[in-house]
C-alpha cells in the first residue's frame, strides 16, 4: 500500500504563482471598487473643473505689494430716542374747589327755595279761588231759596186772600185764612189718612216706624193747592212716597160740618 510520502512525490508540482495571482486579483478588485466609488462621487460633484497654472517669467520681476483693504468704518452710534417731556396736570387748589362747591350748593338751595315758594303761592291762589267760588255758589243758593220762599209765601197769601176774604167771619185783628174759626173734628184726621194712604207706593223694608210730616194747603172746596215736607222721617224714599201720595190725592175730604181746613199738617208712618 503506497504511503502519503509516495503520493507527494508523484503528485503535480506546487504552483508558486497562486499567491501572486491572489494578490493581483485583490488589487484589481480594490481598483474596481475605487473606480466605481469615484464615478459616483464625480456625478454628484460640481461639473465645473478647476484648473491651476503657474506662470513663470523668463525675466525676474519683483512682486507688487499686497493690497491691504482698509477696515470698514465703524457704524454710527444709534441716535437716542427723543425724550418725551412729561406734562404734569396742574395741582388743583383745594380751597378754590371747596369754595366753588359751596357756591354751587347755595345756588341749588336758592333755586329749590324759589321753586317751593312759587308752588305754595300757586296752591294758595287755587285754594282762595275755590273758596271764593264755593262761597259765591252758596250765597247764590241761599238767595235762590230765599226768593223761592218769598214767592211761595206771596202766592199763599194771594190764594188765601182770594178764597177766604169773601166769606170771612173773623174780626178785624184776625190773621187766619178760613171763613170761620174752628178746629177740625176728632174724626177728620182718620178721613184724611184714609183718603191719602191708598195712594202711597212704598215697598221697601224700613227700620222702625219713622214719621214724615207734610204741610198741606187746600182751597175751600178741598182741592190741594200745595204740599211741603216740614219734617223728614230720615228715610228719603218714605218722604218722597208720602209727598207723591198727597199729590195723587188731589182733593181732601170735607169735615162733619162740610168744611175743609185750608191749612193742615199731616203725619204719616209706614207701619201705622
Amino acid at each position: 500500500m503506497p504511503s502519503a510520502t509516495d503520493r507527494i512525490d508523484f503528485g503535480p508540482p506546487r504552483d508558486e504563482g497562486a499567491i501572486r495571482s491572489l494578490g493581483l486579483a485583490l488589487l484589481v478588485h480594490a481598483a474596481l471598487i475605487a473606480a466605481l466609488t469615484w464615478g459616483v462621487n464625480w456625478k454628484r460633484s460640481d461639473r465645473s473643473v478647476a484648473f491651476e497654472a503657474e506662470l513663470w517669467s523668463s525675466t525676474p520681476q519683483e512682486a507688487a505689494p499686497k493690497l491691504v483693504e482698509a477696515p470698514p468704518p465703524p457704524p454710527p452710534p444709534p441716535e437716542p430716542a427723543p425724550k418725551v417731556q412729561e406734562v404734569k396736570p396742574p395741582t388743583p387748589n383745594i380751597d378754590i374747589a371747596l369754595e366753588q362747591e359751596k357756591k354751587r350748593k347755595l345756588l341749588a338751595q336758592q333755586a329749590q327755595a324759589e321753586k317751593e315758594l312759587k308752588l305754595k303761592q300757586e296752591q294758595a291762589k287755587l285754594k282762595a279761588a275755590q273758596e271764593t267760588k264755593q262761597a259765591e255758589a252758596k250765597k247764590q243758593q241761599q238767595q235762590t231759596q230765599a226768593n223761592a220762599a218769598a214767592q211761595e209765601a206771596q202766592r199763599q197769601q194771594n190764594i188765601a186772600r182770594a178764597l177766604g176774604l169773601a166769606g170771612a167771619t173773623g174780626g178785624e185783628t184776625a190773621k187766619g185764612t178760613a171763613q170761620k174759626s174752628g178746629a177740625p173734628s176728632a174724626s177728620y184726621g182718620g178721613k184724611v189718612r184714609a183718603r191719602v194712604k191708598p195712594n202711597i207706593v212704598f215697598t221697601e223694608d224700613i227700620a222702625g216706624n219713622p214719621s214724615a210730616e207734610v204741610e198741606v194747603r187746600t182751597a175751600l172746596d178741598g182741592t190741594i193747592m200745595s204740599q211741603r215736607l216740614v219734617k223728614s222721617s230720615g228715610n228719603k224714599a218714605w218722604d218722597d212716597a208720602v209727598v207723591k201720595a198727597i199729590i195723587r190725592t188731589e182733593t181732601m175730604p170735607r169735615d162733619v160740618d162740610g168744611r175743609v181746613p185750608t191749612l193742615m199738617i199731616l203725619e204719616f208712618r209706614p207701619k201705622d
